[in-house]
Protein backbone atom coordinates (compact mmCIF):
# COMPACT_ATOMS: atom_id res chain seq x y z
CA UNK A 1 0.00 0.00 0.00
CA UNK A 2 1.27 3.30 -1.17
CA UNK A 3 1.89 5.96 1.89
CA UNK A 4 1.11 8.96 -0.34
CA UNK A 5 -1.79 9.22 -3.31
CA UNK A 6 -0.41 10.61 -6.10
CA UNK A 7 -1.97 14.28 -6.24
CA UNK A 8 -0.29 15.08 -2.92
CA UNK A 9 2.92 13.46 -4.72
CA UNK A 10 3.20 15.26 -7.37
CA UNK A 11 2.09 18.43 -5.73
CA UNK A 12 4.57 17.99 -2.53
CA UNK A 13 7.04 16.09 -4.53
CA UNK A 14 7.17 19.62 -6.81
CA UNK A 15 7.72 21.47 -4.17
CA UNK A 16 9.89 19.27 -2.13
CA UNK A 17 12.03 19.17 -5.67
CA UNK A 18 11.57 23.32 -5.73
CA UNK A 19 13.29 24.07 -2.16
CA UNK A 20 15.87 21.44 -2.70
CA UNK A 21 16.73 22.94 -6.13
CA UNK A 22 16.71 26.61 -5.10
CA UNK A 23 19.30 25.61 -2.02
CA UNK A 24 21.66 23.53 -4.22
CA UNK A 25 21.30 24.55 -7.74
CA UNK A 26 19.99 28.00 -9.18
CA UNK A 27 19.83 27.22 -12.81
CA UNK A 28 17.65 24.21 -12.21
CA UNK A 29 15.65 25.50 -9.75
CA UNK A 30 14.27 28.20 -12.61
CA UNK A 31 14.35 25.74 -15.50
CA UNK A 32 11.59 23.84 -13.21
CA UNK A 33 9.38 26.69 -11.71
CA UNK A 34 9.79 27.91 -15.56
CA UNK A 35 8.13 24.74 -16.84
CA UNK A 36 5.84 24.29 -14.18
CA UNK A 37 4.10 27.38 -13.80
CA UNK A 38 5.02 29.74 -16.82
CA UNK A 39 2.03 28.53 -19.63
CA UNK A 40 -0.97 28.92 -16.30
CA UNK A 41 0.88 32.09 -15.35
CA UNK A 42 0.88 33.45 -18.41
CA UNK A 43 -3.16 32.78 -19.44
CA UNK A 44 -4.15 34.66 -16.18
CA UNK A 45 -1.78 37.31 -16.79
CA UNK A 46 -3.49 37.61 -20.43
CA UNK A 47 -6.28 37.79 -19.29
CA UNK A 48 -5.79 40.85 -16.98
CA UNK A 49 -3.22 42.68 -19.64
CA UNK A 50 -4.79 41.77 -22.81
CA UNK A 51 -2.00 41.73 -24.28
CA UNK A 52 0.25 38.44 -25.31
CA UNK A 53 3.61 40.94 -25.88
CA UNK A 54 2.82 42.23 -22.36
CA UNK A 55 2.36 39.32 -20.52
CA UNK A 56 5.45 37.55 -21.47
CA UNK A 57 7.38 40.93 -20.47
CA UNK A 58 5.66 41.04 -17.15
CA UNK A 59 6.47 37.54 -16.80
CA UNK A 60 9.77 37.59 -18.01
CA UNK A 61 10.60 40.69 -15.39
CA UNK A 62 9.11 38.12 -12.65
CA UNK A 63 11.18 35.11 -13.44
CA UNK A 64 13.96 37.57 -13.96
CA UNK A 65 13.47 38.85 -10.06
CA UNK A 66 13.35 35.88 -8.96
CA UNK A 67 16.72 34.75 -10.34
CA UNK A 68 18.74 37.98 -9.35
CA UNK A 69 17.09 37.12 -5.72
CA UNK A 70 17.43 33.21 -5.74
CA UNK A 71 19.76 33.02 -2.70
CA UNK A 72 18.31 35.46 -0.35
CA UNK A 73 14.70 34.61 -1.71
CA UNK A 74 12.29 33.33 1.33
CA UNK A 75 9.02 31.67 -0.17
CA UNK A 76 6.70 31.27 3.18
CA UNK A 77 3.60 29.76 1.48
CA UNK A 78 4.07 27.64 -1.66
CA UNK A 79 6.49 28.09 -4.54
CA UNK A 80 2.87 28.22 -6.86
CA UNK A 81 1.07 30.73 -4.09
CA UNK A 82 4.18 33.33 -4.67
CA UNK A 83 4.36 33.08 -8.52
CA UNK A 84 0.74 33.87 -9.15
CA UNK A 85 0.65 36.58 -6.47
CA UNK A 86 4.19 38.09 -8.12
CA UNK A 87 2.27 37.77 -11.45
CA UNK A 88 -0.84 39.18 -10.56
CA UNK A 89 0.96 42.00 -9.15
CA UNK A 90 2.70 42.52 -11.87
CA UNK A 91 -0.21 42.53 -13.83
CA UNK A 92 -2.40 44.88 -11.75
CA UNK A 93 0.43 47.52 -11.68
CA UNK A 94 0.72 47.50 -15.36
CA UNK A 95 -2.95 47.99 -15.50
CA UNK A 96 -2.69 50.85 -13.03
CA UNK A 97 0.27 52.42 -15.19
CA UNK A 98 -1.81 52.43 -18.48
CA UNK A 99 -4.77 54.61 -17.20
CA UNK A 100 -2.18 56.92 -15.67
CA UNK A 101 -0.82 57.13 -19.00
CA UNK A 102 -3.90 57.79 -21.34
CA UNK A 103 -2.89 59.95 -24.28
CA UNK A 104 -5.53 61.67 -26.38
CA UNK A 105 -5.35 59.19 -29.05
CA UNK A 106 -6.29 56.31 -26.57
CA UNK A 107 -9.15 59.11 -25.59
CA UNK A 108 -10.65 58.33 -28.68
CA UNK A 109 -12.07 55.25 -28.06
CA UNK A 110 -15.76 56.37 -28.80
CA UNK A 111 -15.30 55.60 -32.86
CA UNK A 112 -13.90 52.22 -32.15
CA UNK A 113 -15.93 51.23 -29.47
CA UNK A 114 -19.07 52.45 -31.40
CA UNK A 115 -20.74 48.90 -32.71
CA UNK A 116 -24.03 48.51 -31.61
CA UNK A 117 -25.62 45.57 -30.22
CA UNK A 118 -27.00 43.72 -33.73
CA UNK A 119 -23.00 44.00 -34.78
CA UNK A 120 -21.82 42.51 -32.20
CA UNK A 121 -24.54 39.60 -32.41
CA UNK A 122 -23.54 39.11 -36.28
CA UNK A 123 -19.90 38.57 -35.32
CA UNK A 124 -18.40 36.71 -33.11
CA UNK A 125 -21.23 36.88 -30.07
CA UNK A 126 -20.37 35.09 -27.27
CA UNK A 127 -16.48 35.77 -27.43
CA UNK A 128 -16.90 39.43 -27.84
CA UNK A 129 -19.75 39.87 -25.36
CA UNK A 130 -17.65 37.71 -22.50
CA UNK A 131 -14.42 39.70 -23.52
CA UNK A 132 -16.38 43.54 -23.07
CA UNK A 133 -17.74 42.37 -20.41
CA UNK A 134 -13.98 41.14 -18.61
CA UNK A 135 -12.60 44.28 -19.92
CA UNK A 136 -14.99 46.08 -17.83
CA UNK A 137 -14.39 44.36 -14.65
CA UNK A 138 -11.97 46.96 -12.43
CA UNK A 139 -8.24 44.57 -12.58
CA UNK A 140 -8.77 42.89 -9.03
CA UNK A 141 -12.11 41.76 -9.74
CA UNK A 142 -10.85 40.68 -13.00
CA UNK A 143 -8.16 38.62 -11.84
CA UNK A 144 -10.03 37.10 -9.29
CA UNK A 145 -12.69 36.25 -11.89
CA UNK A 146 -10.01 34.68 -14.20
CA UNK A 147 -7.71 32.84 -11.32
CA UNK A 148 -11.73 31.21 -10.02
CA UNK A 149 -13.27 30.15 -13.74
CA UNK A 150 -10.23 29.93 -15.49
CA UNK A 151 -7.68 28.64 -13.36
CA UNK A 152 -9.91 26.76 -11.12
CA UNK A 153 -8.85 27.88 -8.01
CA UNK A 154 -10.43 28.17 -4.43
CA UNK A 155 -11.13 31.67 -2.60
CA UNK A 156 -8.41 30.30 -0.31
CA UNK A 157 -5.84 29.49 -3.16
CA UNK A 158 -6.39 33.02 -4.68
CA UNK A 159 -6.71 34.83 -1.37
CA UNK A 160 -3.20 33.04 -0.13
CA UNK A 161 -1.52 34.34 -3.93
CA UNK A 162 -3.44 37.71 -3.89
CA UNK A 163 -1.86 38.33 0.00
CA UNK A 164 -5.46 38.92 1.01
CA UNK A 165 -8.42 37.95 2.76
CA UNK A 166 -10.74 35.50 1.95
CA UNK A 167 -13.63 37.08 2.42
CA UNK A 168 -11.75 39.95 0.34
CA UNK A 169 -11.73 37.39 -2.61
CA UNK A 170 -15.92 36.18 -2.03
CA UNK A 171 -16.51 40.17 -2.19
CA UNK A 172 -14.60 40.69 -5.52
CA UNK A 173 -16.33 37.35 -6.72
CA UNK A 174 -19.11 39.10 -6.02
CA UNK A 175 -19.30 42.12 -7.44
CA UNK A 176 -17.32 40.35 -10.66
CA UNK A 177 -20.53 38.39 -11.24
CA UNK A 178 -22.53 41.35 -10.25
CA UNK A 179 -20.90 43.44 -13.20
CA UNK A 180 -20.53 40.73 -15.53
CA UNK A 181 -24.89 39.94 -15.27
CA UNK A 182 -25.32 43.30 -15.67
CA UNK A 183 -23.15 43.68 -18.98
CA UNK A 184 -24.40 40.09 -20.73
CA UNK A 185 -27.99 40.32 -19.32
CA UNK A 186 -30.57 39.90 -22.03
CA UNK A 187 -27.66 38.23 -24.57
CA UNK A 188 -27.32 35.16 -23.04
CA UNK A 189 -29.76 33.45 -20.54
CA UNK A 190 -28.10 30.34 -20.41
CA UNK A 191 -24.66 32.18 -19.46
CA UNK A 192 -25.81 32.26 -15.96
CA UNK A 193 -25.15 28.98 -15.28
CA UNK A 194 -21.35 29.34 -16.59
CA UNK A 195 -21.15 32.26 -14.36
CA UNK A 196 -22.74 30.37 -10.91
Amino acid sequence: MAANTPEIDTVDALEARLAELQRTNGEAFLQELFRAFYRPLGNVVYRVVQDRAVAEDLLQDVFMRIWNNRESLVISSTYKAYLYRAAMNAALRHVEQQKRQVSWDDANLAETGRDTTAEHLEGQEAEQLVATALEALPPQCRAVFLMSRQEGMSYQQIAEALEVAPKTVENQMGKALRIMRDKLSGFFSGLNSWLL
